[in-house]
């Protein structure tokens, strides 16, 4: 059975109180951030961030400077022993000014076009699957794809579930603690096996 972690990256693995993050000298991860991932990697979950960066559509940075970022990020991570197995990044907004972006997209969360092209390269069992964000958007992702979801207080999590608006499974402090009770349904389920 093959299952993933989606995660979200602003709010969720980097703080994001700052607006858009257009350099790696911007950008830094949560302190628990690497720990977190590194238990889904011990697991043996996959792990694919998907993330919204309509900074690149409104000109704010260009999709070079999103490479160096996420180069950052995942150097970042590594240092903890954590790894990253894809990075799906929708550039688009229908008002943005660079024109090839500016557009409406299927990659562009809460739609799910980056989920069904996962489930579809690595045969995903969805229902053992989650998506962990800190906004409306990325729990309707996980919704939308048939994934258990986690809210993360951290970024606009607290936000988000005191607007009551989206109802996820789970909502917990941060990234740590989502990995922390994901490890233990797993080993619930071990025992229910064995």
């Amino acid at each position: 059975m093959i299952r993933a972690i989606f995660l979200d990256r602003d709010g969720t693995i980097n703080p994001d109180e700052d607006g858009y993050i257009s350099s790696p000298s911007q950008f830094e991860i949560f302190p628990f951030s690497g720990e977190a991932i590194r238990i889904f990697n011990d697991l043996g979950f996959l792990v694919f961030i998907v993330t919204n960066q309509s900074g690149i559509a409104r000109g704010y940075f260009t999709e070079k400077d999103l490479e160096t970022i996420h180069l950052k990020m995942v150097q970042l991570l590594a240092k903890d022993g954590a790894k990253i197995d894809e990075i799906l990044c929708c550039p688009h907004y229908p008002h943005g000014v660079i024109k090839e972006f500016s557009c409406e997209c299927e990659c562009r969360k809460p739609n799910n076009l980056f989920f069904r092209q996962m489930q579809k390269k690595y045969n995903l069992k969805a229902s053992k699957s989650f998506m962990i964000g800190d906004k409306p958007a990325d729990i309707e992702f996980g919704l939308k794809s048939g994934l258990q979801t986690i809210l993360v207080r951290t970024g606009y999590g607290e936000r988000t579930l005191q607007a009551g608006e989206i109802k996820p499974d789970f909502a917990v402090d941060n990234l740590l603690m989502a990995a922390e009770a994901i490890r233990r349904l797993v080993q619930q389920e071990k025992g229910c096996v064995e």
